[in-house]
This record gives C-alpha cells, structure tokens and sequence, in this order.
C-alpha cells in the first residue's frame, strides 16, 4: 500500500514542471490528484499519460473568481487530506522600469492567489490534512532583478507562519517548499540573453553544481503531504542544492 492510498489531493499549477511530477507519484503510490493550470491544452495533454485516478481543471489563480470555481470542484472532488499551493509567476524588471502592472501580475498571482484559495478550500481540508505552498530561495537571495518576485515570496512565507497557527487547532499542517535553481518551464522568463549568465552562475554558487529536478523537488513536497511529517509545521523546507546552506 502506497503512502497516498485512498488519499484526495489537489494541486494547482500541475501541467507542468514539479506540481506534475508529484501529481505522477502521488497517482503511483494509490493516491488521487485533482491538478490544475491555466491552459486547457497543456491539461488536455495529460489526459492520456494519467487516465486514472486525475482530475484535471482549467484554473487561473490570479483571477480572482477562480477560487470559487475551485471550490466547486472541490465539492465534487471530495474532502481534502493534501492541498498543494504550487501555482506561480516568475518575472524580471530592474527596480527603475518596474511598474504598477507588474507588481499587481506578480501579485496576483503569487500571493492573492493562494490566500484565496486556502480561504475557499478550508472548508474542505479534512482534520489532520497537510497544506503545502511553493515557495523560492528567491524570498533570500537579493536578485536585484526578481525584487516583485522575491517579495511575493517572502510574502508566502510570512503566509506559511500564520496558517500554521490558524490551522493547528484543526490538526492541520501547513508548511513551505523552498526551492532554488529547477530546472522547470519557469524558467524560461530567464531573457534567452541572460540564460548562459544564469547556467554558469549556478554552476559558481550551487555546490552541488547543477540544477536541481522537478522529481527532486516534488519528492520534498510529497514528504511534507505525506503523514511520515505529521509532526512538520510552519517550517520551510530548502530543495537548492546547497545554495543557502541554511
């Protein structure tokens, strides 16, 4: 029997990079997954490589309707024991070209997304659930690039604290994944310029010297959804090959 027999999880931004590997391995180790995306044919796609025990909704988290429609189909889809926050935006602006319309995108889709979301699905997260938000080494390292995107997750963090507070008394847990460079389609908002700076700077500052997998990091996550952490909350769980050395 698999760690997620019998298990409903749902996890937003699941087309693609480390939402779908874990949604893959949630589904071989008996669990079921309701993931989501912005795009309708990225989730069509998928239909045929998890014809069992997915469920697959159009969803884009920075509308704020789309927390509502989630819920909806979460009724359907059932109670809760995982909810997986994984959705997100990368974006790049130096700090005198940023503007109003990035820092609301960013927003949006970072950040009132997911405080959305959870107040939507409370409801529906079973006692003794484990939430999960997809966090970034970004929220530490002073990119003067990534400011917005930065600061939309040490926004997530500081979230992560107070859920885990708000949701103890219900026996839920609520904690971050934090990863640094994965190699995930997120990072193709890297300016084709700048991606060879990018390669080699990891190669500089990670020890491991490489770019992490979305496997790898997905495997962080399931731990945290898994009851082997039903003593893990509030905290933060660092997937960076080294990167911080916290």
């Amino acid at each position: 029997m698999g760690r997620f027999s019998g298990k409903k999880i749902v996890i937003t931004g699941a087309s693609s990079g480390i939402g779908l590997a874990g949604a893959m391995r949630i589904i071989d180790e008996g669990g079921e997954v309701m993931l989501t995306g912005r795009h309708q044919q990225k989730l069509a796609s998928l239909r045929t490589l998890l014809p069992e025990r997915a469920w697959f909704l159009q969803n884009d988290g920075a509308k704020p309707e789309a927390a509502h429609a989630l819920a909806e189909s979460v009724e359907s889809f059932g109670m809760l024991d995982g909810l997986w926050l994984n959705a997100g935006q990368l974006a790049f602006s130096t700090v005198e070209n940023t503007t109003e319309t990035q820092f609301d995108t960013i927003m949006a889709n970072n950040v009132r997304s997911a405080v959305l979301q959870i107040a939507a699905l409370s409801r529906f997260l079973k006692s003794g659930a484990s939430v999960v938000i997809t966090a970034s080494t970004a929220a530490y390292e002073g990119t003067p690039l990534a400011a917005l995107y930065a600061a939309s997750k040490g926004a997530q963090l500081a979230l992560v604290r107070s859920w885990a507070t708000a949701f103890a008394a219900r026996g839920i847990r609520v904690n971050a994944l934090v990863p640094g460079a994965i190699d995930t389609p997120l990072l193709d908002a890297i300016p084709v310029p700048f991606r060879e700076q990018y390669d080699e700077q990891i190669r500089a500052t990670v020890p491991l010297k490489r770019q992490g997998t979305p496997e790898e990091a997905a495997a962080v996550a399931l731990f945290l959804l898994s009851d082997d952490a039903r003593y893990v909350t509030g905290s933060q769980y660092v997937v960076d090959g080294g990167l911080l050395r916290l």
